[in-house]
């Protein structure tokens, strides 16, 4: 992990310190942040909403690139929605669009003070749960499954046979961990950055910091580094 160049590093500053908080800094995916939602990146700041959305809308276009697996993103708002209602409450969320075309399907989920993400693969038939505090998600697992069949159900009209389906929660021994209470969010971004590069998640805890900072400068010009 290179270091920030200085120009970079200054405007990220500047981000920072500067401006009203109701400014608008980035504008893009129907999506728009304002400083004040830059201020969550700050170090012990939690990840919005709109950051978590704007991020997986970047991380789904560069996957539009030749050499990238096709990604599919969900709404933070969607897991929830679905939690409460079933597939018939969040069928018209995915109108006109056929996500078992694509290879990956990330779906940020928050629940309540705590942010994780679960993974579909639709190439290796697997669905995985990553959260940064070692907790299982097997339920989560499951009602995204279930959600599948019925999504494959009506929009395809092809059913799914769940037995071929692997789901996981991945263990601490697995993935990095959070060492404070404040980091899960770029966790979760970063979790669904290596996956959707298809490349081994290999940073730390440590790389949090870092991290952070190159989320501003990422979505601030509305490109990954």
């Amino acid at each position: 992990l290179n270091p920030l160049f200085q120009a970079m590093e200054s405007e990220v500053s500047a981000a920072f310190d500067s401006g009203e908080a109701e400014d608008i800094l980035s504008r893009a995916f129907k999506l728009f942040v304002t400083r004040e939602d830059i201020y969550t990146l700050q170090p012990l700041g939690w990840l919005n909403d709109r950051i978590m959305n704007f991020y997986m809308s970047l991380l789904v276009e560069r996957s539009k690139k030749q050499g990238y697996p096709a990604v599919y993103a969900f709404n933070t708002f969607f897991y929830s929605k679905l939690s409460c209602t079933s597939h018939k409450g969040v069928k018209k969320w995915t109108k006109g669009v056929d996500i078992f075309e694509h290879d990956i399907i990330l779906v940020p989920v928050h629940l309540r003070i705590h942010w994780t993400l679960l993974v579909v693969d639709l190439r290796e038939k697997t669905i995985k749960y990553f959260d940064s505090l070692g907790q299982r998600g097997d339920h989560i697992c499951k009602t995204v499954l279930k959600y599948l069949e019925e999504e494959s159900r009506e929009k395809r009209n092809i059913e799914l046979t769940a037995s071929e389906w692997t789901l996981h929660s991945m263990g601490t021994e697995e993935i990095p961990q959070q060492n404070n209470g404040n980091d899960c969010g770029v966790f979760v971004c970063k979790f669904a950055d290596f996956i959707s590069r298809d490349k081994p998640i290999i940073f730390t805890a440590e790389h949090m910091p870092y991290f952070r900072r190159k989320m501003v400068w990422e979505i601030i010009h509305q490109q990954l580094l």
